[in-house]
């Protein structure tokens, strides 16, 4: 969303930036690394880590800084107030009460896909697939799925001047390539994703459309290495997903 320039508190968007900048990669950052990872000055990077260490949304033992549970907060409070969470959730327990396999539903969100519903096993992959885990969107099944719902000029954009990573020796990587596995995508409306985020998990997605034909969401069945065959997974789980979207239309 555009906001007039007049409109945007720069303050209040620098301290989400330094909320932002805590990942699995840096769990804990001092005054510098903030300011580098927010892209503000070392003093405002200051104020805003005391400002949220003060409020209660990061702790610290004086030098480095840390998240607090206290951010949780903000989750918590999507996962119970918005509707698409819960438009899913019913559909996807009563998919994993008939396999053993895992469900998800993400939506897109920058470089990454959010899972914003799941059912199903927690130890599918290694790391495990949680309410609000954020994957890179371009080696998952969901991801891609909705990078190709996108119109041709956002995809454009999205992909202009992007340095795909190289999360394993499956992930595709190079621009024309990615291209036209997301053209694929596109033309036959589910994607399969075999180790390209993670060695031993293979992954079916479908879109969830709206009754306005927008796409909203991503549907995917995750699988250990019980189901690496492509064709057996779509001819068992396909069926099962394009139903599941086909029930979930009405509802988004």
């Amino acid at each position: 969303m555009e906001i007039d320039k007049a409109d945007l508190i720069e303050g209040m968007a620098r301290g989400l930036a330094v909320l932002e900048s805590f990942d699995t990669e840096r769990q804990r950052l001092n005054a510098t690394l903030a300011a580098q990872r927010a892209g503000i000055t070392r003093a405002a990077a200051r104020r805003h880590l005391l400002t949220l260490a003060h409020l209660g949304y990061l702790e610290t033992d004086g030098s480095h800084y840390w998240l607090s549970a206290k951010v949780l907060r903000f989750s918590g409070s999507y996962f119970a107030s918005a509707r698409l969470p819960r438009a899913l959730q019913p559909t996807l327990n009563r998919l994993a009460s008939l396999t053993p396999d895992s469900f998800s539903a993400a939506v897109l969100d920058g470089d990454e896909v959010v899972i914003v519903a799941r059912s199903g096993p927690s130890r599918v992959t290694a790391y495990g697939v949680h309410l609000g885990a954020r994957l890179p969107a371009h080696a998952t099944s969901t991801g891609r799925v909705l990078l190709a719902s996108l119109a041709r000029a956002e995809l454009n954009a999205w992909l202009k001047g992007r340095d795909l990573a190289r999360l394993t020796l499956r992930t595709t990587v190079e621009p024309k390539a990615f291209r036209a596995l997301l053209e694929q995508v596109r033309r036959q409306d589910w994607c399969f994703a075999s180790e390209e985020h993670e060695l031993g998990v293979h992954a079916l997605a479908v879109p969830l459309r709206d009754m306005r034909g927008r796409t909203v969401a991503a549907l995917n069945v995750v699988a250990g290495s019980h189901r690496a065959d492509k064709a057996a997974l779509a001819r068992e789980m396909l069926p099962v997903l394009l139903d599941a979207a086909r029930e979930l239309r009405p509802l988004l």
